[in-house]
């Protein structure tokens, strides 16, 4: 789908169904990934397919089903990885986290690039403001564009929901603060892109989530 200048689309993983996105500004000939999961093979197919370059992929977190096709991208394209330091433990250990599901993920390659609070990156015609959102994982990061009144989320909120804390590292707590400060603070039209499930806006989760609506105050829910 588009969003004013910029192309979106949304590749969703079998099983899981993690979402994965390419990106890029009107103009570009190159692309970035966001969160190239399970589905990476046909992404990578329409990649090629395109004639399109991918100039990064960029993780807003390390859990194992949104880096589970790093290793495959990485393969095709040789694009750089960004990640926020504070989940390089979590991406190290990607292919455990699978097998704790019974599942088999192909370790991807180190990184090579740090993710930081506050920092612009201009790829693919595109400006993303990174944002540290830690709660679900302590290196969580969401990928803002203002230019176009969107935004990544990765697993901090979902249409409806929230991301769970139940994992290492996980904190209720830090998480709310992280959407209160993070999420709530963007305009109501900014549309979010979760890594599960639909789209949605700020303003539509602000008043009928049933795990954020008490956050409208302030408080904790």
């Amino acid at each position: 789908m588009s969003s004013r200048s910029i192309d979106v689309r949304v590749y969703v993983s079998d099983g899981i169904e993690e979402n994965a996105y390419i990106v890029r500004g009107a103009a570009s000939e190159s692309v970035v990934a966001v969160d190239p999961g399970g589905a990476a093979d046909a992404l990578g197919a329409d990649l090629e397919a395109g004639g399109l370059r991918l100039e990064a992929i960029l993780l807003t977190h390390a859990h194992f089903d949104h880096v589970e096709g790093v290793a495959t991208l990485v393969r095709r394209t040789g694009a750089p990885v960004y990640l926020h330091p504070a989940d390089r433990p979590l991406y190290d250990r990607a292919a455990e986290q699978a097998a704790l599901f019974g599942l088999r993920v192909e370790q991807p390659p180190a990184p090579g690039h740090a993710l930081e609070h506050g920092q612009w990156i201009e790829r693919a015609g595109v400006r993303f403001e990174v944002r540290h959102v830690p709660g679900h994982s302590p290196g969580h990061v969401l990928l803002y564009v203002p230019d176009t009144g969107i935004a990544f989320v990765g697993d901090v909120v979902f249409a409806g929901s929230i991301g769970r804390t139940d994992l290492p590292g996980g904190d209720f707590h830090e998480l709310m603060r992280s959407i209160r400060e993070h999420v709530l603070s963007l305009p109501d039209e900014t549309v979010l892109y979760p890594g599960h499930g639909p789209a949605t806006t700020v303003g539509h989760e602000r008043v009928s989530n049933p795990f954020l609506v008490p956050q409208f105050g302030g408080g904790l829910a």
